[in-house]
This record gives structure tokens, C-alpha cells and sequence, in this order.
């Protein structure tokens, strides 16, 4: 495979164990970010010792933001015509939603098995709705924000 852009990393997500959650079937996350591996490790430097001694420590996971354009005019699942739904949805389960996040790799438009990674159980933390400036033709986006706990590979999926 060769270099991966990052249009070609794309997030969707689904409610959790089938939750009475919003349903976002079919929608892709244009951007992700967060998500990132790391330990609060300790070093000591004992008796006045050049190098440390690294005491090993749990790793955490970072919130993982997931954010996308603004188009009221797509239709998600469940019946419902436009994003402004969808999210006037989910202002009711911040802090209360769990949704499973699917992060994925595309090579020229095709998904990569192997590459995957899966936030399962991942609390909707964050909503950010759509900035509005009159002065700006730029497109407005949204963003979820989900607390993480683990990470997994779906290889060869």
C-alpha cells in the first residue's frame, strides 16, 4: 500500500450494544483527530546516576474528535432529512451515549482490511455545532467529541 492521505482515513460510528441512540448509518466522519497512546511514566535518578531508572506506567487514550460538514440537506438513517436533526438528537445524550467508533483506511477509494482501528464504548462527551461568519463563504462543520478507554485492531476484517 502506498502512502496513506488523510482523506483516505475516515471515521463512522454506531451506537453501542444497540443502544437507543441516534443511528448515523451510511455517514462518514471527514475528519478525526485524537485518540493518542500515552503513559505517565516515572524516572528516578538514583544516588546522582547519569541515566534514570523508568518506572513503567498504564497507557490512556486521548478524546477522539470526529468532525464533518454541515449539510442539512443529507439524509442520515431512521427516516429523518438533514444533520440539524440528527444533532438536535443528540444534544439530549452528551455525557450519556455510548457509541462504538470505527476508524478506517481507504487506498484509492477501497477500504484496507487490517488497518482498522475500533473505540469501543466511547462516551459522547463533546457536541460542537456549526460556527456561523457572515464574512466568510468557508463550510461550516460539526464535531463530536468521545472519551475512550480502549482500542482494538479489526484485522483482516
Amino acid at each position: 500500500m502506498a502512502k496513506v492521505s488523510q482523506r483516505q482515513v475516515l471515521a463512522r460510528i454506531a451506537p453501542h450494544a444497540n443502544a437507543t441512540l441516534p443511528k448515523w448509518e451510511g455517514f462518514l466522519f471527514a475528519q478525526v483527530s485524537g485518540g493518542e497512546l500515552t503513559a505517565s511514566v516515572e524516572k528516578i535518578y538514583e544516588g546522582g546516576a547519569a541515566s534514570p531508572t523508568v518506572l513503567c506506567a498504564p497507557f490512556d487514550i486521548g478524546d477522539i474528535t470526529l468532525t464533518a460538514h454541515y449539510d442539512d440537506d443529507r439524509v442520515i438513517s431512521e427516516g429523518k432529512t438533514g444533520i440539524s436533526a440528527k444533532i438536535a438528537d443528540l444534544r439530549n445524550f452528551v455525557g450519556k451515549g455510548y457509541y462504538d467508533i470505527y476508524v478506517e483506511t481507504y487506498n484509492c477509494d477501497l477500504k484496507v482490511p487490517g488497518l482498522d482501528r475500533v473505540y469501543s464504548k466511547a462516551l459522547l462527551v463533546g457536541l460542537t455545532e456549526p460556527d456561523g461568519d457572515s464574512s466568510s463563504g468557508a463550510p461550516s462543520t460539526f464535531a463530536l467529541t468521545f472519551s475512550v478507554s480502549t482500542v482494538a485492531s479489526k484485522v483482516g476484517v
